[in-house]
């Protein structure tokens, strides 16, 4: 049996104008109810996570930062992965490089942030990577679809899967993941079941087990339902 159920947030728990979706909140708080442990992993800042984790009703355990930081329940000590300092470094190259474009880089919720860069998505990531490609920095540019994120080499929601599944004396085996964004391909193909919601990009579908017929809060529905039918089926 699945012990641990890891979900992506936007676009996975959402409709695609990122409204929550009140069925897969239920679906959720019955699969706390059973006793199974629900971790809520987003490129979000902790402080938004534990805001959506009560709201939500699971017990506080977090893949944030797109997994630069990650902490199990509310009390739990936050690991915190990656060096931020070359993060902002690549931040200040491409800021340069795209002023002289007369483009304003927006960062988004700077001094919450712990691990990685959150930036608007005014920019192309593909031309950010090859900027910081020219300048030799170390780092991965991530576009989730809601902002574009720097991050440090070796740190990705798969990276932090793996911490909590230490944290939580589970295997990978004992875990399903479910995602729609190409930040969430590592932990799809790491975790036991991997499952895309149907909206996901190609890429991100071709890395899981199975694909949902439905997208977006539905699809994930529609996941957890397959896989813990027993907990659904009164």
């Amino acid at each position: 049996m699945l012990k641990a159920l890891v979900t992506d947030v936007d676009g996975t728990l959402t409709d695609r104008r990122r409204r929550i979706n009140t069925a897969a909140v239920e679906a959720i708080r019955t699969l706390v109810d059973a006793g199974i442990e629900v971790v809520l992993a987003s490129g979000n800042t902790v402080c938004f996570m534990d805001g959506l984790c009560r709201m939500i009703g699971t017990d506080g355990t977090i893949i944030g930062e797109n997994g630069g930081v990650c902490r199990r329940g509310y009390k739990g000590s936050l690991h915190i992965a990656g060096d931020r300092e070359i993060c902002l470094e690549a931040f200040e190259v491409l800021h340069d490089h795209f002023a002289g474009q007369g483009i304003d880089l927006e960062l988004l919720s700077a001094q919450y942030r712990f691990a990685d860069v959150a930036l608007a998505r005014n920019i192309d990531p593909d031309e950010a990577r090859a900027v910081l490609r020219d300048h030799h920095l170390p780092v991965r540019v991530l576009d989730t679809g809601f902002a574009v994120h720097i991050q440090a080499p070796g740190v990705s929601k798969e990276t932090a899967m793996r911490k909590l599944a230490v944290d939580m004396g589970l295997s990978l085996d004992d875990m399903i993941a479910v995602g729609d964004s190409e930040n969430d391909i590592e932990m799809l193909r790491a975790a036991g079941v991997g499952v895309a919601v149907q909206n996901a990009p190609e890429l991100t579908r071709s890395a899981a087990d199975w694909v949902s017929k439905s997208a977006y809060g539905d699809g994930f529905v529609e996941a957890v339902k397959k896989y813990y039918p027993d907990r659904f089926s009164r």
